[in-house]
Order: C-alpha cells, then sequence, then structure tokens
C-alpha cells in the first residue's frame, strides 16, 4: 500500500496528531511545559504553512490546465476554419 504523502501532509488532523504525539513524548521525558508548548506552536505553524501551500499549488495546477485546455479549443477552432 502506497503512502500519498501530499494528502497526508495536507491533512489538520495529521498536524494535530504530530503535535499531540510531540507534546507526550516531551512531557514523559520531563520537558517543561512552557518549552513542550512552544515545540507544539512551530509545529502547528510549520503544518499550517505546507497545508497553504499545497492548496495553492493545486489551485495554481488548475489553472494552468484550463489554460491549455481553452488554447487547445481556440487551436482546434483555427485549424477547422482553414
Amino acid at each position: 500500500m502506497k503512502i500519498d504523502w501530499l494528502k497526508k501532509l495536507s491533512s489538520r488532523k495529521f498536524w494535530a496528531m504530530l503535535s499531540a504525539l510531540i507534546l507526550s513524548v516531551l512531557t514523559a521525558f520531563g520537558v517543561p511545559s512552557l518549552t513542550g508548548e512552544q515545540v507544539v506552536v512551530i509545529v502547528s505553524g510549520i503544518g499550517a504553512l505546507a497545508v497553504y501551500m499545497l492548496a495553492e499549488g493545486s489551485v495554481d495546477k488548475a489553472a494552468v490546465t484550463d489554460e491549455n485546455a481553452d488554447e487547445d479549443y481556440v487551436f482546434s477552432e483555427e485549424s477547422e476554419d482553414e
């Protein structure tokens, strides 16, 4: 079974799970609360950035695909006129 990492990285549930896991490990090793909270905030920020970048990439890909479809349509109209 192949893992779709782009889909996983764009999941808010994945980033929430990762933050909870990291906080649990830090707590288990006796790291002070404030340090654990800072790490969770950093991981959450990275997760938000990753989701944003992947979403913008999907939008850009769709826009390019739409432009290519329009160009093909215009090209085929021109070739029929000749």
